[in-house]
């Protein structure tokens, strides 16, 4: 019986060699690797009989220099026919995955199920990366535009209307907050310069007519979940002189006019989780105000506020400061300052809206106004304390943020 069993089994192995050696040979040809070969490799494919002998054991060894031979048969012909080998073993797709075959007879039903990959427990995960951590947050953003420009004719800095070129750098560094929970400390340093070609002025070649350099700070300590103990400081003035067309009169200089404003009070901060709003309200009750004219020969200093013949004019009073950034769209943006001081004698305030178009990452179209209104200066016949700004520019813009 056990001979019997033999028999069988070695008949069936020979069966399916032989069987699967036509079709192993009809697969296409698939280049591996280079490597050398018996040109006289032949092999003897076993018989039933001969495996049915007694004390045959060599059928697995004959099974396995039969697939080397096979594998020398293909390998020959793809030498011999290059043109025919149109796949890579290294560009082949990732074989399918194997699957588990159950029977159950009592159903008469054949179960397919994937293998069970089991993780395996003694691997340790591998160490997070350290995540950066900014004590500061940087904002940074210039731009180059060409602009189209309306100037009230009182406007306090003087210019015309006119087309020209405006460069813009806005620096903001600001304290994280999600480090520094209970502080606030946010910076602004803003710096912007138009220059236009002056045909119509006979004095010189060109005008400037947007010089203003501007700085902002807030020191706050938290009071109350949005509301924070502050300190606000604000410092503005230009660098370059300014003149009336056609005239060799000086409308504005270096710190002429400058203008420092320090308050105490509190400070509202509130920002949106996903960035689309930002919103700031600083209110200070104590206020301290410096105008200043450094110029008094060339400067009529009363047009700034400052009284005939003087230097400085230092005013106590309150000032309050609303501060908006809002994304209307996935490229608009809104950015809104609102700011006023008052001696409880004058009145002075500052409001302008930014509309930034963005078209590309470095292109972009912006909307400017600037409304001012300042009740210690002469008044004008037509604008009275008002004054008014208007820009429409295109052009450059760059913009770098760390977070």
């Amino acid at each position: 019986m056990k001979k019997l069993q033999t028999i069988i089994v070695a008949t069936m192995l020979t069966s399916a060699a032989h069987a699967s050696t036509p079709s192993m040979l009809a697969l296409p040809l698939v280049f591996d690797t280079y490597r050398a070969i018996d040109a006289t490799d032949t092999i003897a494919l076993p018989s039933p009989d001969d495996l049915s002998k007694p004390g045959q054991t060599d059928w697995l060894a004959d099974a396995d220099a039969e697939s080397a031979h096979i594998d020398a048969v293909r390998y020959r012909a793809a030498l011999a026919n290059p043109g025919l080998v149109h796949l890579n073993a290294a560009t082949l797709p990732d074989a399918p995955v194997a699957h588990a075959l159950e029977a159950d007879p009592s159903l008469a039903l054949l179960t397919v199920d994937a293998p069970e990959v089991v993780a395996p427990t003694d691997v340790e995960a591998p160490a997070p990366s350290p995540v950066p951590v900014h004590n500061w947050l940087h904002t940074f953003e210039a731009s180059l535009h060409f602009t189209q420009a309306y100037i009230s004719s009182n406007w306090y800095q003087g210019g015309e209307n006119n087309i020209n070129i405006l460069g813009d750098i806005k620096w903001d560094f600001n304290l994280n907050q999600d480090i520094h929970p209970n502080w606030l400390f946010n910076n602004t340093l803003q710096y912007k310069l138009g220059v236009s070609t002056a045909h119509a002025d006979t004095c010189r070649n060109y005008a400037v007519n947007e010089d203003n350099f501007l700085f902002t700070s807030q020191l706050g300590y938290k009071a109350a979940r949005n509301w924070y103990y502050s300190a606000m400081l604000q410092f503005k003035t230009q660098f370059f002189n300014n003149y009336k067309s056609n005239t060799n009169d000086m409308k504005a200089a270096f710190l002429s006019p400058g203008e420092l404003n320090i308050g105490l009070g509190m400070t509202y901060n509130h920002k949106k989780e996903d960035g689309t709003r930002t919103f700031s309200l600083a209110i200070a009750p104590l206020s301290y105000n410096l105008k200043i004219c450094r110029n008094i020969t060339d400067l009529d200093p009363t047009t700034f506020g400052i009284k005939a013949g003087h230097h400085t004019q230092s005013d106590f009073g309150s000032n309050i400061e609303a501060k908006l950034m809002l994304k209307l769209g996935a490229n608009i943006t809104w950015n809104s300052r609102f700011y006023t001081f008052t001696n409880y004698q004058y009145v002075q305030g500052d409001w302008e809206n930014t509309f930034d178009f963005i078209i590309t990452r470095h292109l972009s179209t912006k909307i400017a106004t600037h409304l001012r209104y300042d009740k210690s200066q002469p008044r004008d016949k037509d604008w009275k304390y008002w004054q008014f700004k208007e820009i429409l520019s295109f052009g450059l813009t760059y913009r770098f943020a760390t977070i």
